[in-house]
């Protein structure tokens, strides 16, 4: 059974950082696709960041490149996503997904894409 687990969401000043985990387990390809997604009250789900299984692809959103980065460790499947100089319009629910294989380019920012979704965790940026 495949299963995502997302922690490290909270409450930070517009400014502040966090670091969200993504843990994931019972997902046996060897080759895969991560995409770190969120979505803000009223909006649509949007892609945060996407990247394959050994991190050299590594794509970032427009709206969060400079200030998230992305890293793993491998040795206990944890992937991480570091948020720096946060902003309100970062306020949302952080979900992340899994897929085998290498999706096409453009469908690396598609909900669709992802068979497994974590159940998210709540990050908040306050002004």
């Amino acid at each position: 059974q495949v299963q995502l687990v997302e922690s490290g969401g909270g409450l930070v000043q517009s400014g502040g950082s966090l670091r969200l985990s993504c843990a994931v387990s019972g997902f046996t390809s060897p080759y895969y696709y991560i995409g770190w997604f969120r979505q803000a009250p009223g909006k649509e789900r949007e892609g945060v960041s996407c990247f394959n299984e050994d991190l050299r692809t590594i794509d970032y959103a427009e709206s969060v490149k400079g200030r998230f980065t992305i890293s793993r460790d491998n040795a206990n499947n944890m992937n991480y996503l570091q948020m720096n100089s946060l902003k309100p319009e970062d306020t949302g629910i952080y979900y992340c997904a899994i897929v085998s294989g290498t999706p096409y380019s453009s469908a690396r920012w598609r909900v669709q894409t992802y068979k497994y979704w974590g159940q998210g965790t709540q990050v908040t940026v306050s002004s």
